[in-house]
């Protein structure tokens, strides 16, 4: 008698979990892919399922059955303070009731201002923004549950995202539009310092692989990050490809410009030291220990001008 493949749940479906989901899914893995209404384009070998994981039934409900929940829920950055704590509150209780190891998906946040310092897992945590400081409270408690014995966890930070699907980026439906049709392309900050960027593609390969890998439980690990460029070498790269100037509108502090409205800008003017200090990310611990390789720029670049192709054309 053959023996079902474990579940592996993944809440969230924006673009990392919906990522991550397909991922899984092509690993041979049984899927369930978690978010409010369980509703979206068909993904082979995942199921969608609706619940609300911001509270205790909800996660227990979203969670039942799992051998390992990826945890990639995040929300609007005005209502990240408030919110994000009651999220994890309730997936960890969630978890440990089941039994389950829980991999959760990270930000840079809780490092603050290093000063273009190239980042590793162990740059100290000195963020001072509440964001900053609430996703380092977070971590600490996932760390501590697991050193407790409660919850088994693992942590994997990612960069600002890049890719197929991603819109609320940096460097995403602000960008790849504007550079496609001759629109005003907004760049954030200081253009020519380095800025890392992870593909969301990677993002989904480094958490899936730790979600497969118990030995890598209970710290942090850097998701998959090509070696950081400029900001303006990356945006020369897309002139490359779209053969054209870009009509580049530099923001050089935070103030609402095109897709970035008032309440988002009042929110993030906080995090916008992100752009006015280099932010490199150092993810060779990963690399070695689990024989990855991050997507080279160039090739996620050509991906990410096809979907935006695609989607534009959808419209």
């Amino acid at each position: 008698m053959t023996t079902a493949p474990a579940l592996h749940t993944v809440l969230g479906a924006g673009p990392a979990g919906t990522t991550l989901s397909g991922e899984l899914a092509a690993r041979g893995h049984r899927v369930r892919l978690v978010d409010r209404k369980g509703q979206g384009p068909g993904i082979e070998g995942v199921a969608r399922f609706a619940a609300d994981v911001s509270t205790p039934e909800g996660a227990r409900e979203a969670v039942e059955g799992a051998a390992v929940v990826y945890h990639c829920v995040n929300v609007g950055y005005h209502l990240q303070v408030e919110v994000m704590p009651r999220i994890q509150e309730a997936v960890l209780t969630a978890v440990r009731a089941t039994g389950a190891r829980l991999v959760v998906l990270d930000t840079l946040y809780p490092y603050g201002e290093t000063h273009g310092v190239v980042m590793t897992e162990d740059t100290p945590w000195n963020a001072t923004s509440s964001k900053g400081v609430m996703r380092a409270e977070l971590d600490a408690r996932y760390l501590a549950a697991h050193a407790d014995g409660r919850v088994r966890v693992v942590l994997g930070r990612s960069a600002d995202f890049v890719g197929p699907g991603v819109l609320n980026s940096t460097m995403g439906g602000a960008v790849f539009p504007a550079a496609l049709t001759g629109g005003q392309v907004p760049a954030l900050g200081d253009i020519d310092l380095p800025h890392s960027y992870t593909y969301i593609g990677d993002v989904a390969a480094g958490l899936a692989t730790l979600g497969e890998h118990p030995d890598g439980d209970g710290r942090v690990w850097h998701l998959p990050t090509a070696p950081a460029l400029t900001t303006r070498q990356i945006l020369g790269m897309i002139e490359e490809r779209v053969g054209r100037p870009l009509a580049l509108t530099v923001v050089p502090e935070p103030r609402p410009f095109g897709p970035f409205d008032e309440v988002f800008m009042a929110a993030y003017a906080e995090m916008f030291y992100q752009h006015t200090e280099g932010q490199t990310v150092d993810s060779s611990a990963i690399e070695k220990a689990y024989g990855l390789s991050p997507t080279p720029l160039s090739d996620t670049l050509d991906a990410t001008l096809a979907w935006y192709r695609a989607f534009l054309a959808s419209r």
